[in-house]
Order: structure tokens, then sequence, then C-alpha cells
């Protein structure tokens, strides 16, 4: 398949280069207002582009990248019959505990406003072409260093580790429950979906839950570190998830997918 990735620089998208190269024909593509790709001549578009930082405050700019880009792109795709996939977030759901697709939204950050727009508006129409999205749970893996202060909590805690030999929680780190998903497992979905012609939104994690408190210990025992606590900061705490758990019957129901544990990878790598 001829494929077209966008956001390829990113923590998500470096991976989903790297994993479909060797089995497609592969291309790239990085927003920028006076330079949108052209789309014709490809099967899939496999949009991961966007402004991701859950405390970017610029609401206009996300609109513009997330939103008012995702439907040009939407009707691009649909104008040249290319497919897409695009990357929706489980932010959407906020403090709701149902993570059920079909129920019912609670964004409370731009970001997570922007990726529920998005996902409101393309069910909205009946479009020519297969459209799958994915609302991603908490993404963790190789190639998110770059990410900083955004980085999944298995990243920043082995960095923590490493370098300074102690991990910092937040307080009551034992009662702040994610579900956690290897970027691996993203990238291989998303390739067994592309044979698929089944559209919606589907959510993509483990199905399970591990504590922020869990992880920190796994790290620490590995790499011989302390853990150490600090106050959540006043700007997380009106948007802070802290629960999610995906479920995925929907998903289950066109795939069949083994997902890699936290522990797993922690001792893989």
């Amino acid at each position: 398949m001829k494929i077209l990735i966008t956001g390829h620089k990113g923590f998500i998208g470096q991976n989903m280069m790297s994993y479909l190269e060797k089995k497609h024909e592969v291309a790239g593509y990085d927003f920028h207002p006076e330079n949108l790709p052209y789309v014709k001549d490809y099967d899939w578009v496999i949009h991961l582009g966007a402004i991701s930082s859950t405390t970017e405050t610029d609401v206009d700019k996300i609109i513009l990248h997330n939103y008012e880009f995702s439907k040009w792109l939407f009707n691009q795709c649909n104008q040249f019959n290319v497919n897409l996939q695009y990357a929706s977030s489980a932010s959407i759901y906020g403090s709701t505990t149902h993570f059920t697709e079909d129920g019912p939204s609670d964004p409370k950050s731009p970001y997570a406003w922007s990726k529920y727009l998005f996902d409101r508006w393309v069910t909205g129409i009946q479009p020519a072409i297969t459209f799958q999205g994915f609302r991603y749970f908490n993404v963790y893996g190789p190639n998110e260093e770059h990410k900083g202060n955004q980085a999944s909590p298995i990243t920043k805690f082995t960095q923590q580790a490493k370098n300074d030999k102690k991990i910092v929680l937040f307080e009551n780190s034992e009662n702040h429950l994610r579900d956690f998903v290897c970027v691996e497992d993203i990238c291989k979905v998303q390739e067994k979906m592309l044979d698929i012609k089944d559209r919606g939104i589907y959510n993509i994690g483990t199905g399970k839950v591990v504590s922020f408190q869990a992880v920190g210990q796994m790290i620490a025992e590995k790499y011989n570190a302390k853990i150490e606590y600090m106050p959540m900061p006043d700007q997380l705490k009106n948007q802070y998830q802290k629960y999610t758990c995906a479920n995925l019957q929907k998903l289950n129901s066109v795939v069949s997918h083994k997902f890699k544990t936290v522990e797993e990878y922690i001792n893989e790598y």
C-alpha cells in the first residue's frame, strides 16, 4: 500500500513510519499552512499530526491545526477516494468512567476539545471513503524523549531513575490509575485495521489499569532509585484524569490483538 503519514516526526509518527515502511510504501508530512499535502496517489492517509500538549492554551492555534486542518484533510481524502485513519484521544472522556465510544464525553482541555469536535464532525457525515478514528489511551514507548514534560510517566520516570537516581511522583499516586498502551501495539493494531473496511471510532488501550505508584516502583527497582513525592500543580488539577481504562468491545469485534504489559516493556527495555 501507499501510505501518507502526517506528523511523521512526532513520537507516534516516528514509530509508525519505521514500522510500516518495512511492508509498505510510506511518505511523511509535517503541517505547514502554506504547504498542504497532495493525497491523490495514496491508498491511505494516517493523520497523526497535531498539537498534542494538554497544557497548550492558544485555542486558535489548536483549532487551526487539530480541527480545521483535519477537516480539510478529510475532505481531500474523500474527494480523491483515499481512506483515512486519524488519531483521536481518550482525553475526550475527561472525568467520565464509561470509556465507550458512543457514550457521553467530557473534554477538559483545548486539546481534548479539538479532538472531540473533529470526532463529532466526522461521524456526522456520510463519506465515500473508509475512515477510522482511534482514541489512544496513555501511549508510551521509544522515541518520546523529546516530548519533555509531556512524555509518558514510563519514559519520564526512567529518565529520572537513570539520571538522578530518584523518581518524583504526585502525592496519592496509588489512586491515579491509567490504561498505559505501548506505541508498538498502536502501530500493529492500525496496520491490521488497514485491511478492514469498517468505519468509525475505536478505543486503543489494553483494557487494564496500572497505578502511577506501581509504574514508579517497577522502574525504581530496576534502576535502584528512590521515590519522592510532590503536590499536584494547580494548573493540572481541573483537567487531570485520575482513571482511564479502554472499553475494547468495539475494537475486539473487528481485530484480535494481544497487548504488551507495562511490566513486560520495562523488563524488555
